[in-house]
């Protein structure tokens, strides 16, 4: 069974760090697109960041560039989320999703465009 598995959500104070991690279980996902999508309540799903297979382009939304870097490590089938200088805005379940439909060799941020998507975690940002 292909899986997504997030961790490394948490509460944080505003001003704080976490990582997240995605492992890809049940198949490689070195070859493809991967990306982290949030959600907060009452909101719609939101682009966070994307990587290409190997990491040679990455894209951010508007509201997180500058604070959150994405970075894959294929050899472990993970991608992570370093997200620094968090605001209570970034409280939402951060989704770890897949393109393997496709090699990823174009970025892409319309959560359709993925196919394959994580549980999600719970990311709180206090002031």
């Amino acid at each position: 069974q292909v899986q997504l598995v997030e961790s490394g959500g948490g509460l944080v104070q505003a001003g704080g760090s976490l990582r997240l991690s995605c492992v890809g279980r049940g198949r490689t996902f070195s070859s493809y697109l991967m990306g982290w999508f949030r959600q907060a309540p009452g909101k719609e799903r939101e682009f966070v960041a994307a990587i290409t297979w190997n990491g040679g382009s990455t894209g951010y939304a508007d509201s997180v560039k500058g604070r959150f870097t994405i970075s894959r490590d294929n050899a472990k089938n993970t991608v992570y989320l370093q997200m620094v200088s968090l605001k209570p805005e970034d409280t939402a379940v951060y989704y770890c999703a897949a393109d393997l439909r496709r090699p990823g060799l174009l970025y892409r941020e319309a959560a359709n465009e993925y196919d394959t998507w994580g549980q999600g975690t719970q990311v709180t940002v206090s002031s």
